[in-house]
């Protein structure tokens, strides 16, 4: 898998030169049906990714948020799942909190990933089995630092709405634009978890995951359960992601926080 990882790495710091780029020169924004923007940043972010990898690898399958899903991926051993720009919000404000992220799963695990944030130069990857590598491509400041209570990084509508009131009374809470570089984050140590109580696709996750378990951590939906990808339905119910630094008490709160809110969500 080292060479589908140098391939890949090639590929995602392209791109992500291409977005920082766009973001400079100027680019366009659109509505797409379900009501969350695209830009053409992130079109032209997919566009040198598929190119890529599916040059160097032609007989694997894709699955990707700004391409139309094709169901013979369903019968593919590898496909690559990818969300040019997660955090496209963040990055039409100006915001460093999105970022790349790409995996190729085998037989519905993440076998290889990575994640870019071309803002920060931060570069996570992992091969399952090997551990995560975490680079820093430019002068790198750790967006959160701090010797207060335990982190988790949330879905900023979720936090603004109340959803997560009852689950800050344990640890703090902060929002941010890209569930990915969330998962990314909580990979590194920088913070020590990550909730999205609804919502979300496995082109936002797939990646992230593969980080999290080779960092020690680990990912379930938020009712606790096992992920798989490349299932014919790529939508989410929601995902918690647990550091491997967090202390024991505070994990078991946040695994019965969001087993409650599933079956407060699911009740009659």
């Amino acid at each position: 898998m080292e060479q589908e990882l140098a391939t890949l790495s090639d590929a995602m710091l392209r791109a992500g030169r291409e977005a920082l780029r766009l973001a400079a020169d100027g680019f366009e924004t659109h509505t797409k049906q379900d009501r969350s923007p695209v830009t053409s940043a992130d079109l032209a972010v997919n566009q040198i990714l598929r190119d890529s990898l599916s040059a160097a690898y032609p007989d694997d399958g894709w699955l990707s948020e700004e391409t139309p899903d094709a169901p013979d991926r369903l019968g593919k051993k590898r496909v690559w799942i990818v969300d040019p720009i997660d955090g496209t919000r963040s990055f039409v404000r100006g915001l460093p909190e999105f970022c790349l992220s790409v995996a190729l799963i085998e037989e519905g695990l993440p076998a290889v990933a990575a994640i870019y944030n071309p803002s920060t130069g931060e570069f996570f990857s992992a091969i399952r089995g090997r551990g995560m590598v975490e680079r820093h491509l430019a002068a790198h400041q750790p967006p959160f630092t701090s010797t207060e209570r335990p982190l988790a990084l949330v879905n900023p509508w979720e936090l603004r709405v109340g959803r997560l009131q009852d689950l800050e009374l344990h640890i703090r809470c902060r929002p941010i634009g890209s569930i990915a570089y969330a998962l990314a984050l909580v990979a590194a140590g920088q913070a020590e978890a990550a909730v999205t109580l609804d919502g979300g696709n496995e082109w936002d996750i797939a990646a992230g995951v593969l980080l999290i378990e080779e960092s020690g951590g680990r990912v379930t939906t938020t009712s606790g359960q096992p992920l798989s990808f490349n299932r014919p339905d790529p939508r989410l119910r929601g995902t918690l992601a647990l550091g491997l630094t967090l202390a024991a008490p505070v994990r078991t709160r946040l695994i019965q926080f969001s087993s409650t809110a599933v079956a407060s969500r699911s009740a009659p």
